[in-house]
């Protein structure tokens, strides 16, 4: 085989090996290595057997391999292994050549790389890959960022792998430059963990409370996906609740009730925190987890604390009902708060983000498409300055809607003991969101009392700061007004 490749990947755990063969069945030619180079020959001879693939053996052949400029895929773990890596293939670089890493990276390492390779004529892309093995083989949600000139040199490529919509719309666009295409894959991992909480949290109450089967559980999720809240963990759900072992009992009930986790969610949350906005059910999403991983504490716990033992009475049909619209109106602050957060991250990092696009793009291939999104698309298309999700007609009305059956789960969810930290959250924020005056005067009132923090009076204009002395003894010295 004579013809160089189009693009080199390094890394070939299954995302790698999966979007290798999706690039191949794509008509390109791609080049292979990984550090062990065993792996390399299992899989030129195994799944990539007499297909347009190159294995290599070292990076001096990985680099004559490709055409140039040369484009390499890094899929790799994130961390210092990609940082490893990029020092180790540099010195076999030429200028304009192109590094691509597709992990799950944290945003501010994509942009300290971009910075540091672009300082030595190269060009750098961060992108976000979402749909996991599955996904990376038949065509996953593709969300680009780094150095804007490398986009039209990896954009066929990146396009024709991508999953498509019904319309044949590709679920791939350029976000923008640094780590933004890390960070909007960053909140589509924290809105998965959102997602994924409030159908748990659904499965706990239909199971606790109203003592359903596996079985029916899956006839709901069945139904459910075949109404608005149509989307692929829904879909997956169903799946799940159905399938049993091989003793004929189902297999999530013999599963260990601890959550694991790889990051993502956290530095959302972390993320939020530093920028100020009140990502709150995500944050609950990753406690949740967290909490979850305490199985021995709880265990220990339950035989000691105590609480009402779930009981339920009413018309079950018509609860379900009210649960699949609060668990549809509590993923819409899900989204609500993740679009806010990369609102303000755009602003705070000089990014132009194409919100409307974004939802595009989670479409499809993604874990958290589902039909909603193109209604997302079409609040954007009509107000690409929309401040919150929440304020659009259509999800104010369908929040609107849905905000009594969403009260009555959370009240009896709570009244009988089901923690749901996710659903409860979401409808706190909702509540947060359109109350016009919060306690925040007392709380200014309190941080001034033992700290002079000073406070704003409603009687005078915005930005002029007072201090009071609450004990006759403070005098009038106040402490500097900032906000972390």
């Amino acid at each position: 085989m004579n013809k160089k490749a189009d693009i080199g990947l390094v890394g070939l755990a299954v995302m790698g090996e999966n979007l290798v063969l999706n690039m191949e069945s794509k008509g390109f030619t791609v080049a292979v290595y990984n550090r062990t180079t065993e792996k390399v020959d299992n899989f030129v001879n195994g799944r990539g057997k007499d297909k347009n693939i190159i294995g290599t053996r070292n990076l001096q052949e990985l680099v004559d391999s490709l055409e140039r400029p040369r484009k390499i895929m890094i899929m790799v773990k994130a961390g210092k292994p990609v940082d490893d890596f990029i020092d180790q293939v540099i010195p076999f670089l030429d200028k304009g050549d192109v590094l691509i890493d597709g992990g799950n990276t944290h945003f501010p390492d994509t942009n300290r790389r971009t910075a540091y390779l672009e300082s030595k004529g190269f060009l750098y892309i961060g992108t976000g890959v979402s749909g996991g093995e599955e996904g990376a083989l038949i065509g996953p949600s593709i969300m680009p960022g780094g150095s804007k000139a490398a986009w039209p040199l990896v954009k066929d490529i990146f396009l024709k792998i991508a999953a498509r919509v019904d319309d044949g719309t590709p679920c791939c666009d350029w976000v923008g430059e640094d780590g933004a295409g890390h960070f909007v894959k960053m909140v589509h991992n924290g809105i998965e963990y959102g997602d994924m909480q409030l159908i748990c949290e659904a499965y706990q109450i239909m199971k606790d409370m109203l003592g359903m089967s596996a079985g029916q559980m899956h006839e709901v999720f069945k139904a459910w996906n075949e109404s608005e809240l149509d989307s692929y963990l829904i879909e997956i759900t169903r799946d799940i609740l159905g399938y049993n072992d091989e003793d004929g009992e189902p297999m999530v009930d013999k599963i260990l009730d601890t959550a694991g986790q790889k990051g993502t969610g956290k530095w959302t949350a972390v993320a939020a925190l530093d920028l100020g906005i009140p990502l709150t059910l995500i944050g609950e999403s990753v406690f949740a987890r967290c909490l979850s991983a305490q199985k021995d504490e709880r265990v220990e716990a339950s035989k000691i604390l105590k609480g009402p033992e779930p009981e339920f009475t009413g018309d079950k049909v018509r609860f379900i009902e009210d649960l699949r619209q609060a668990l549809y109106a509590s993923k819409m602050v899900s989204y609500a708060q993740g679009y806010v957060l990369m609102r303000e991250a755009a602003k705070e990092y000089g990014w132009d983000l194409n919100y409307g696009g974004i939802a595009l793009m989670w479409r499809g291939g993604c874990i958290i498409r589902s039909a909603f999104l193109s209604k997302i698309k079409e609040a954007f298309d009509k107000n690409n300055k929309l401040k919150n999700l929440l304020l659009d007609p259509f999800f104010q009305e369908t929040v609107h809607t849905a905000q009594e059956s969403w009260r009555r789960v959370v009240s009896s969810a709570t009244s009988n003991g089901i923690p749901i930290p996710a659903l409860s959250s979401a409808l706190c924020y909702y509540d947060g969101y359109r109350t016009e005056r919060l306690p925040a005067n007392l709380l200014q009132a309190q941080r001034d009392y033992f700290g002079a923090h000073t406070y704003e009076r409603v009687d005078k204009a915005r930005g002029e700061f007072f201090h009071t002395n609450w004990t006759g003894r403070g005098g009038t010295t106040a402490s500097s007004t900032y906000n972390v």
